[in-house]
């Protein structure tokens, strides 16, 4: 076991960190004293697991870095559906129905049940954001692979507002097979939700570029580049993008398209 910074070793400094860890509410994890996992499956690959069951989502969220000659054969068991985004580098990735090399901003969605690959022939390692959950199957209503790449995709105004823009990877709103989609939202400096979202739906995010102050329950928690958040079912949440010129932006997961289980 490792450290994610690879920092060792004594510091000059007190001891300290930003990570706000409140299981079966929310959780903030700063990069800096979170741990790299030895997960069978994984070879030649750093993997550090950012969200899981035992902090009270009900999905698993991963950090991979993919080192040449690494990556995983098959994720995807049976009743497991996987989203695979890539953060730095290129990656080839394969399931059933497709085959691609996927660079900068690409992304596979692979349905329950249809093994997804990935593997890194590069001599760049290359860095993933991958996310794992059980899959809640709707009648004969089906979800099927998608692939493609953020940076094909069009900004859309988030409710109205033009300094607030958003991104959908999958057509969860088209298609009811979906149970989930995967999302980048984005702030300008000074942008804001304009309300304070208090739901159902559970996210887990992380934060690719840029500043904020994130409301989360009765907090507010400056965040930054590389911050991992997770918010449990009824939160409060809403953030306010800070810095002088780059955008608050961050990739994140929510369920969707399933009634409550009783």
């Amino acid at each position: 076991m490792g450290y994610l910074n690879d920092q060792t070793g004594y510091r000059e400094e007190l001891l300290f960190t930003r990570s706000v860890i409140k299981k079966d509410n929310y959780v903030v994890l700063e990069p800096d004293g979170l741990v790299k996992n030895s997960i069978p499956g994984y070879e030649k690959c750093d993997v550090t697991i950012m969200a899981s069951p035992s902090m009270g989502a009900n999905f698993a969220d991963y950090l991979v870095t993919v080192y040449e000659g690494g990556g995983n054969k098959g994720l995807g068991e049976p009743g497991i559906e996987v989203f695979l985004y890539v953060l730095q580098g290129e990656i080839h990735v394969k399931n059933e129905d497709a085959e691609e090399i996927l660079t900068e901003g690409g992304y596979i969605y692979s349905p329950e049940g249809n093994k997804v690959s990935f593997y890194n022939h590069k001599v760049e390692k290359a860095k993933l954001f991958l996310y794992r959950r059980r899959y809640e199957p709707l009648n004969d209503k089906k979800a099927q692979t998608v692939l493609g790449n953020e940076k094909n995709l069009k900004w859309v105004p988030y409710e109205g507002m033009e300094n607030c823009m958003i991104k959908d990877f999958l057509p969860a709103a088209e298609n009811v097979g979906f149970d989930m989609n995967m999302h980048i939202l984005k702030f300008l400096p000074g942008a804001s939700h304009g309300y304070i979202e208090t739901h159902v739906q559970e996210h887990g995010r992380y934060i690719l570029s840029g500043k904020g102050m994130y409301r989360l329950d009765a907090d507010w928690i400056p965040v930054k580049t590389g911050d991992y958040i997770f918010m449990d079912a009824y939160c409060p949440q809403a953030c306010y993008a800070v810095g002088k010129d780059e955008p608050f932006a961050y990739i994140y997961s929510k369920d969707c398209n399933r009634d409550v289980k009783l």
